[in-house]
């Protein structure tokens, strides 16, 4: 049976590995086979995570016991910064993220500044955006200070560290105690950059502040929109991306901002789900047809309450469309939604179940279907 992907093996084994030991070959640092085969020897069983500790572990051994020595020896080391043409999508590649670890597990508590310069240097060849929360939550004035600096750093990629870094969600990422108050600044700072791979970070960052504080997001995204540092399509870009939780919640306020108004008139002349009852992995059709007495924005959703097998509910929303119907003229919609059963982050149940017709952001009608 042919083997499917797997992401720890494609970003760390042997030949990843060999060309983390060259870059400390070449520098004259020490010799990369051996490293390679102590890192190699304990590899295999380990997890992605685990793996970028255990080669963080490894380089400890070889590089010099002091770590102002062993801050140089990993500066020497590091490979041309990515290419600062680009403006988007330049992640770099998995086999630096040791070398952040390193620096997590060696200097932090005694060499805040040089390891701040160092994670400084290693973003521009892969993102720190992991290793740079240990600092603040240990070190959290100091970190914030060198942070006001790299919000006008030339290079895009420390530029973003300080979006990505502070975010209150970061997936995968160490919470940090932050408050708006302390990111937001920053955030005003970064939201007119020239580059998507920042205001991505940006809208991210406060598409994470909306699911506690969402009346604080939209009343930064209005005042950016007043300054008019950012070009106009960008920052609206970056508005639709920052509200998109809000959105699909169905949040009013989120909704008027973007211009979508909840209380839109609309007419529903068809809402259906065919067949009404279908199999868990199966498949059905959601059709609806929608018009309006005058030209509308509208964002098209629909919602499903999930039953569950204690007798509530769960439910979920699904994009649909979004379009602007025009005075009179219906639109028909059609979505092919698919029951998987086998899905690892949420269970099918038979039983019935609610389907909701959602248009910016209000539930305009429902039916029930059977899953079974």
């Amino acid at each position: 049976m042919a083997q499917g992907f797997s992401l720890k093996d494609h970003l760390f084994n042997a030949e990843t590995v060999t060309v983390l030991g060259r870059h400390f070959d070449d520098a004259g640092v020490f010799d990369a086979q051996p490293f390679v085969d102590d890192v190699m020897a304990g590899l295999a069983p380990l997890e992605l995570k685990a793996r970028i500790n255990w080669i963080a572990e490894v380089l400890a051994g070889y590089l010099p016991h002091e770590f102002d020595a062993a801050a140089q020896a990993i500066s020497s080391a590091l490979p041309p910064p990515l290419d600062p043409t680009k403006s988007d999508d330049d992640f770099g590649h998995f086999i630096y993220a040791p070398l952040g670890v390193y620096v997590e597990t060696h200097g932090l508590h005694a060499h805040v500044d040089q390891s701040l310069s160092l994670l400084e240097q290693l973003t521009q060849r892969f993102s720190m955006e992991f290793s740079i929360r240990a600092f603040l939550n240990s070190f959290e004035d100091q970190t914030l200070e060198r942070m006001q600096d790299w919000v006008l750093h030339e290079n895009y990629h420390v530029r973003r560290l300080v979006s990505e870094g502070t975010r209150p969600k970061l997936p995968w990422g160490t919470k940090v105690g932050l408050t708006p108050d302390q990111t937001l600044p920053l955030l005003d700072q970064l939201h007119a950059d020239p580059t998507r791979f920042v205001t991505r970070s940006v809208a991210n960052h406060l598409n994470d502040i909306t699911k506690s504080d969402g009346t604080a997001v939209i009343g930064r995204l209005e005042a950016w929109q007043s300054q008019r540092a950012q070009v106009p399509k960008e920052l609206d870009w970056m508005r639709k991306h920052a509200l998109r939780g809000l959105i699909k919640a169905g949040d009013p306020n989120a909704m008027l901002h973007l211009g979508y108004r909840p209380d839109v008139a609309i007419h529903l002349t068809h809402f259906a789900i065919t067949p009404n009852e279908v199999e868990i992995g199966g498949d059905a059709e959601i059709s609806m047809e929608i018009k309006c007495d005058h030209d509308a924005p509208v964002i098209v959703d629909y919602r499903i309450d999930f039953a569950k097998p204690s007798g509530g509910t769960s439910t979920k929303v699904f994009k649909c469309k979004q379009l602007e119907l025009k005075a009179g003229k219906p639109v028909t919609i059609t979505k092919r939604h698919k029951f998987k059963g086998d899905a690892t982050t949420f269970t099918l149940h038979p039983g019935v179940h609610c389907l909701h017709c959602q248009i910016n952001g209000r539930v305009i009608h429902s039916v029930e279907f059977h899953l079974r």
